[in-house]
């Protein structure tokens, strides 16, 4: 099934694709390779923790921050490694939302989950997790925009 989204950035749509390509049992193999790719957080919010909100949705402690200068957004996740699946949705979030203007950030299709075809593969309680950091990007993008 190709899924395809019209309020999404580029590299949204490039991760869908990825995941789209490949069988659904290869899918959680693919996330663990996401998991793999998620950036340390920068020194600024790593010596300053306190500066950094947490994602109560997800089980596991999960922390980000979005940071808006001009028109253009940066995202700063973080999740443990002990937690694969919850920091591979991080690091498919810090590469389809990391560099986007304020408009495709607070446009992008909350359905982009659901995109992954994830949602037979992990639990409801991970997906919540998933939603949650995109809800909290965009909320932060929204005070930080206006």
């Amino acid at each position: 099934m190709v899924f395809s989204l019209t309020d999404i950035t580029r590299e949204g749509q490039a991760v869908i694709d990825v995941f789209n390509e490949v069988p659904e049992r290869a899918r959680l193999e693919l996330l663990l390779e996401y998991a793999d790719s998620l950036p340390d957080l920068p020194s600024k919010y790593k010596d300053h923790p306190n500066l950094l909100e947490r994602v109560e949705e997800c089980q596991s402690p999960v922390y980000l921050f979005v940071e808006v200068e001009g028109n253009l957004v940066s995202v700063f996740l973080t999740a443990p490694s002990e937690a694969p699946t919850t920091r591979g949705f991080a690091a498919i979030l810090k590469s389809a939302l990391d560099q986007q203007t304020i408009d495709s950030v607070l446009s992008f299709d909350d359905s982009f989950v659901a995109s992954l075809g994830l949602t037979t593969l992990v639990s409801p309680l991970r997906i919540r997790g998933m939603h949650g950091m995109l809800s909290r990007i965009k909320r932060q993008v929204r005070e930080k925009s206006s």
